[in-house]
Parts: C-alpha cells; structure tokens; sequence
C-alpha cells in the first residue's frame, strides 16, 4: 500500500515540480555529498510487492541489493504509470538522495522516464522492457531477458498435458513482450501437437483481478484444459484456473504454492543477479550498457520446477529443448509460419532467434492462436 509519506511527496511534488527541477541543475552536486562507495537505489512498482507475479520478481531482487554493501534501497508500490510515477522519481532525488532508479512497469517509459530523466543528467534510470534507442538520453538503460524462450518452454508442457487440444492465455495488453509470449507458448505446444490451439483473451490492463478470472473462467468454458498468463499478477489467473480443474503454467514468478499438483511449470525472472551486478558497477563507477538482454544461459530468466503431473515423455522433450535454448541460437518464431490472419511472419528456411530486434516489434498473433490485437 502506498504510504502516508510517500503520497505527501507526490503531491508536493506535483505542485513544487518547478522549483525542484531547478535546484536539481546541479546533478549530485545539489545534494549532500556522499562516500563515493555510498549508493541511494530506488524502485518502483505498480503494483504490490506480494503480487505472486512481476512486482513480486522485481521485490525479490531488491531484497537481494538490500544486502550489498554501501547500498540503501528505496521501495515505492502501487504508483500508477500516469504523473504518479514522475512525482514518485523526483521525490527520490530530491528527497532521499538516489542516484540509481529501477522504474519497473513497462508504461513507466514513455512518457515518463523520456520526460525526467533529461532534468538529471546524473542519475542513472534502467527501465524494465522499453526499447531504448541512440535518440533517447544516454543516462536511460533498458534491461529485459528473453522470457518468451520461458513461455516456450510452458508450451512443451502444455501439449503434453492438454486433452482437448485447446490451451488458454490471460494477457494485458497487446505490446511485443506480451505477443511474443503468447506465440512461443503456442509453438511451444505445436511441437507436441501442431493441431492444438491457443484462446487468448486481453483484459486491457496489467492488474485487473475481476476481469482475469472472467477471462479464465471463459477460457475453461471454451475448453482450455492448460492455462497461463501475461499480467502483473498471476494470483487471481492462477486460483481460478485450479478452481476449474485446468493445469496452470507458471509466470514472472514462482506459482505453485497456488496451484499444487496442478502446476506443470513456469517463467520466472531472476533479477538477483541483473540488479546486483548494475548495482556493483554503479558503485565502482563503471559504465551500465544502455541495452541489457539476456536468457536462460545468462541467469535472467529460469524455469520453476516441473511439477508431479508432467509425464516423462515431456520432461525429456522439455529438458532437451532446455539445453537447446541454453546453447544459443535458437529460434521459437521459424518459416513457413503465417500469422492467424494468414500474411507471412516467415518464409520457409527464415528464422528469428531470441536474440533477433525485430521480435521487440512484434505486432502479430501466429496461426493457431484464435484472438485478435485489435
């Protein structure tokens, strides 16, 4: 919950913009100095902490900078991605001296970093997910790992596990990260199965609780035997999914304390070791590259366990395909492969490895998927 001190800061903030921006021209200098190994760090949630889902990945690596040395951590949650966030940023300059802000919602970005972050040319802000560019500030960084390769990995244990042959996705909003990971969970299933499909249904916004257990429900009414989710908080998802008797594959964190022997696996972020390392370097007074990626082999994403209902059959399908991912190189999105409109995504012998730009621009549902962007 936000607290007193934190929605006075907002709101003095929202009427005292002006004169803060001004005593901030001076970038660090403006403020009391500090040990040079000394370091205020910030984050910033959307949501709560304890969500079961992505605020709750990026608490888990806040704690893990809480225990390094010379660092104090400043946590916010619940902090809308309107005019809320921007307060909540310069009130952790001006007011608690950090040098080093993780505003983690995706909606965060633009406009709000690209707003704030020129008016502090000396403060580092690393944003979770946004596709930074030469044109943006150079004091912005963009980090987010391959997690689609993850939703991949679901897919395999999906299509081993469904009867119906029908799977079902819970998702926000229709940008690159949440397509990508509807699409790999379906082509994941496809190796198993190229018959099953995938129902997705969007809810318009990251934490909607209401709305995504109607969304599940709908899901399991339409026959979806295995489901999974792309919104902040997979609690609600999660429980409803069980409910209906449904298999549950994991997302942003570790579920299976909610869904028991129904959990086949899961996506999650470890952010432990990302956050700690840019951290480090901030401290050491090292450079933090602008664009931060990575996958399975790098640490920033890992599978949950698998869980007591999936066969060995897909246990080897699924750690062969692991190994596989972890060697590099490997492509989810590969021709001949349409989109669920029937234009071509890729020609027979094209291929797009997790690694490749374009798939942060991803705008298409692949064939399979019954659902709609629009």
């Amino acid at each position: 919950m936000n607290t007193p001190k934190s929605l006075n800061r907002r709101r003095f903030l929202g009427t005292t913009a002006a004169s803060l921006a001004a005593a901030s021209l001076g970038g660090l200098s403006a403020r009391p100095a500090v040990a040079q190994t000394a370091l205020t760090v910030g984050f910033i949630y959307v949501g709560p902490k304890d969500d079961f889902g992505y605020n709750q990945a990026h608490a888990e690596g806040a704690a893990a900078v809480k225990a390094m040395e010379g660092v104090t951590v400043l946590e916010e949650e619940n902090v809308p991605e309107s005019q809320d966030v921007q307060n909540t940023m310069e009130s952790m300059i001006n007011f608690d001296g950090a040098q080093l802000l993780f505003p983690t919602s995706f909606g965060y970005f633009n406009p709000h970093i690209l707003e704030v972050a020129p008016k502090y040319p000396d403060i580092r802000f690393e944003h979770a997910g946004g596709l930074w560019t030469p044109e943006n500030p150079a004091n912005i960084g963009s980090y987010f790992g391959y997690i689609g390769m993850g939703q991949y990995l679901n897919g395999i244990a999906a299509g081993h596990a469904t009867a119906s042959k029908k799977i079902g996705f819970v998702a926000a909003k229709p940008i690159p990260q949440v397509l990508n990971n509807i699409n790999s969970f379906l082509l994941g299933a496809r190796t198993v199965d190229p018959s099953i499909t995938c129902q997705v249904i969007f809810t318009g916004e990251w934490s909607m609780a209401v709305k995504e257990a109607e969304a599940t429900n709908a899901l399991a009414d339409q026959g979806s035997d295995v489901i999974t989710c792309h919104v902040d908080g997979p609690k609600g998802v999660c429980e409803t999914a069980v409910s209906r008797g449904a298999y549950v594959c994991g997302y942003h964190a570790d579920q299976s304390p909610l869904a028991g022997d129904l959990y086949l696996t899961g996506a999650e972020w470890n952010w432990a070791g990302i956050y700690t390392d840019m951290v480090a370097k901030t401290q050491a007074g090292e450079p933090i590259d602008n664009f931060v990626r990575g996958g399975l082999a790098e640490g920033f994403i890992k599978m949950s366990p698998l869980g007591p209902a999936v066969s060995d059959a897909a246990r080897a399908q699924f750690e062969a395909t692991r190994a596989e991912i972890e060697a590099g190189g490997f492509a989810a999105i590969k021709g001949p492969l349409n989109d669920n409109r029937g234009n071509v995504i890729a020609a027979a012998g094209e291929a797009f490895v997790e690694t490749d730009i374009a798939l942060e621009s991803m705008d298409y549902l692949v064939e399979g998927v019954l659902g709609s962007t629009r």
